[in-house]
């Protein structure tokens, strides 16, 4: 475990890779300069990041062909599993850049080699479908390709699961903001068409207040946990845009209209309490805030 840390925190710290992690992200940003086709490749549509569904299917593949191989029991199998896993790669490879233009330097750093060990993976099977069409085996070439791919999904998690590259940072705000009533203040002293920052409980919240209306949601963007309240804040479409990526959010109910944040930013319900205001978080039925 210690050697396998020391791997990662090595990619994480190495300078030497962000030129060619720079120039991959200007060259994806450029190629994907339209939103709509970046929000549905981050996912938005689903509610989640779209790229670990898609790599579940291609590595899958790739790895399965790769066992049927070392058994040598099933050739053609291993071939249809090889077959699938190139033509899912595309859509899957896209969906990753798409995450990749918008993630950090340390989590760069590890996307890029990522990104290097599965095109070699790639590579090596597809030489393996070439070298079975000209009639030898390909056994070995499939076999190294899925070690490679291997290698490249344990990258891939921890860029998920270490680096929180695509998960949502906001899940826990239902069940750890307050689930009675909290004073936020005098609805008089709240700017109108502003975004501040207030607290409800201990939990950091964003208040606009428009006129007579007030929304109240968490201040934490989904996406990489970014303060909200410092964002772009449109008061005629009643949206806020993260300061740090971009990702745009309904006031209404923080529903996300563009991404790369993928889940909507919680809500908390209010009401007016002698020229006061007052919030507490949402939460689902039957499920205690704290």
């Amino acid at each position: 475990m210690r050697i396998l840390d020391a791997i990662t925190g090595g990619l994480e710290r190495a300078t030497v890779l962000d030129r060619p992690a720079a120039l991959a992200r200007s060259v994806v940003s450029t190629v994907l300069a339209d939103r709509r086709v970046k929000d549905a490749l981050h996912g938005v549509w689903l509610g989640h990041s779209l790229h670990p569904a898609l790599a579940q299917l291609t590595v899958g593949s790739f790895t399965s062909a790769a066992v049927l191989d070392v058994t040598g029991t099933n050739t053609r199998g291993s071939s249809t599993l090889i077959t699938v896993g190139l033509l899912s790669t595309p859509a899957t490879v896209a969906a990753g850049w798409a995450d990749y233009a918008e993630s950090h330097e340390e989590q760069q750093r590890v996307g890029i080699v990522h990104a290097a060990t599965n095109v070699t993976a790639v590579a090596l099977f597809g030489i393996s479908l070439l070298q079975r069409a000209r009639g030898r085996s390909g056994r070995v070439t499939s076999v190294l390709g899925g070690t490679v791919a291997g290698a490249g999904a344990w990258l891939g998690g921890h860029l998920a699961y270490r680096q929180s590259l695509g998960p949502n940072q906001a899940e826990s705000v239902p069940h750890t903001g307050p689930d009675d009533w909290q004073a936020i203040g005098p609805v008089a002293d709240l700017p109108d068409g502003a975004a501040v920052c207030r607290r409800a409980g201990a939990a950091d919240v964003l208040v606009v207040r428009r006129g007579g209306d007030v929304a109240v949601l968490s201040n934490r963007c989904p996406h990489l946990s970014a303060p909200l309240h410092d964002g772009d804040l449109d008061v005629a479409s009643g949206e806020i845009t993260c300061p740090w990526q971009g990702s745009v959010f309904r006031l209404d109910d923080g529903t996300v209209v563009h991404g790369p944040a993928t889940a909507p930013v919680p809500e908390f319900a209010t009401r007016v309490t002698d020229g006061v205001l007052e919030a507490r978080v949402v939460t689902y039925p039957g499920v205690p805030a704290s």
